[in-house]
């Protein structure tokens, strides 16, 4: 065989190696473009709460921005940029675009999280944005008492009765308190709550033997203490005799377990306990 054959015959098999190789990268560049393509973002229901509605817009513009607007006369109130995401230029830009998932209220915050899973929370008074520790502020002030939060308040918050409507409450240290309230012997836990529709304050009652719960504040009226707690400022529990002890000063009837003793500094201060059918309310001071 001459030498010129010999080359025409190798060159055949790698023009061949060739065209297959440039066949399968024609092939593959419309599925690498179509991979490097973004999902349509998430559509993220609105909050509406006392007449505003909080909007999340999802087109490329204002992918992390949420919109306020009065729902009576429909006119925006004011926008914010809540956080932002760095935009490598060496990478499709589209692919790196982080959009709004979803939106929420929480003790006069606006919580947004985003399609990565950060959580920001927007101070609706002052517009001020911190992100949310999730790991600290589930519960801060649990953490604050060495406590976890009681498994009987996590039931109760996450699938029990609660959860349709109400929310734990942080705004005062401790959110909660154990005591045998109704006096059967078991251990039963109060904590602060907040209902998620009307953004009243109240006190859940769960009790240790059945893990009923009872709403005192929070939309259910209860004494002088109305329904709404937010003027609550300080509580702590009393034992049955000391319950009774200060419930003598107003003759209040015997106690059947431990009692809550609720104040506002400097001013009013009552007992919640329970007289054997429900929970009532005895002034201590105005």
């Amino acid at each position: 065989m001459s030498a010129n054959d010999h080359h025409k015959h190798v060159g055949k098999p790698a023009a061949i190696v060739a065209r297959v190789v440039f066949t399968l990268i024609a092939l593959a560049l419309p599925l690498c473009s179509a991979l490097s393509k973004r999902i349509a973002p998430p559509t993220v229901t609105p909050v509406i709460h006392e007449g505003v509605r909080y909007v999340a817009p999802t087109d490329d513009g204002r992918r992390a921005y949420v919109e306020v607007w009065d729902v009576q006369t429909n006119k925006r109130l004011w926008e914010l940029t809540v956080f932002t995401n760095r935009i490598d230029p060496k990478l499709e830009e589209d692919v790196q675009w982080v959009f709004i998932k979803s939106l929420s209220l929480r003790d006069g915050m606006l919580m947004v999280t985003s399609e990565r899973g950060k959580t920001y929370q927007v101070d609706l008074k002052t517009k001020t944005v911190t992100q949310f520790d999730a790991a600290q502020s589930a519960a801060p002030d649990a953490a604050a008492q060495g406590h976890e939060i009681p498994q009987a308040v996590a039931r109760a918050i996450t699938n029990g009765s609660l959860s349709k409507q109400y929310d734990l409450s942080f705004r005062m240290n401790p959110f909660y308190l154990r005591g045998d309230f109704n006096g059967d012997g078991n251990t039963d836990v109060a904590f602060l709550v907040q209902h998620r529709s009307t953004r009243k304050i109240g006190i859940a009652i769960v009790h240790g033997a059945t893990d009923k719960v009872i709403i005192l504040g929070a939309g259910v009226a209860i004494g002088n203490g109305g329904d709404d707690f937010e003027w609550m400022d300080s509580w702590r529990v009393l034992s049955k005799d000391s319950a009774a002890r200060e419930g003598g000063k107003t003759n209040a009837p015997d106690f059947r377990g431990d009692a809550l003793f609720v104040e506002k500094s400097e001013a009013a201060s009552a007992l919640i306990y329970w007289n054997g059918k429900r929970y009532v309310w005895s002034q201590q001071g105005d």
